[in-house]
């Protein structure tokens, strides 16, 4: 059965991902180290599962990537939880609406670890851009997208397209 899992702490389309899975009547695990609000409407639906992992370097990603597996919707910005749930066969895609896949992983893993080390070194400041409008709505596009592809038994190359 296909579930969305969302590596919830920062995730910024909660309430998107709730009105999808209500919509197409999917099970969602909200997965955290505190608490997060899910609405009155998703929590007595069944659907919505709140899963509080124990304070832990990666517990929350641990958790995801033992359950999530073959056609399951992870949504994350951590690259290298993306990276472990792609293995187990997951569709991943960031809140900003961006699929990770397979052939490019490595690539993400990779600037990922070099913007680090230039962080590190002083050399570069800050982080990812402020999440934006358009991101939110590329999210939701993406993700109806891929979530009918898997409904109609989509092939696990073909790409949802970007808004």
């Amino acid at each position: 059965m296909l579930s969305i899992y969302i590596d919830a702490d920062a995730c910024p389309v909660k309430d998107e991902i709730y009105r999808l899975a209500r919509r197409h009547e999917l099970k969602v695990f909200v997965v955290s180290h505190g608490s997060i609000h899910v609405p009155p409407k998703m929590a007595g639906s069944g659907r919505v599962e709140s899963i509080k992992v124990k304070r832990g370097f990666d517990s929350a990603d641990d958790w995801i990537a033992e359950h999530a597996g073959q056609d399951d919707v992870v949504v994350t910005a951590d690259i290298p939880l993306a990276a472990r749930c792609l293995k187990n066969q997951a569709r991943v895609i960031s809140p900003s609406g961006l699929p990770f896949a397979e052939e490019s992983i490595g690539d993400a893993l990779a600037t990922r670890d070099l913007m680090e080390q230039l962080r590190q070194s002083g050399l570069q400041g800050g982080g990812p851009a402020p999440f934006a409008p358009s991101d939110r709505s590329r999210f939701v596009s993406v993700l109806s997208a891929l979530i009918q592809d898997l409904r109609t038994g989509g092939s696990r190359t073909r790409k949802p397209k970007l808004a």
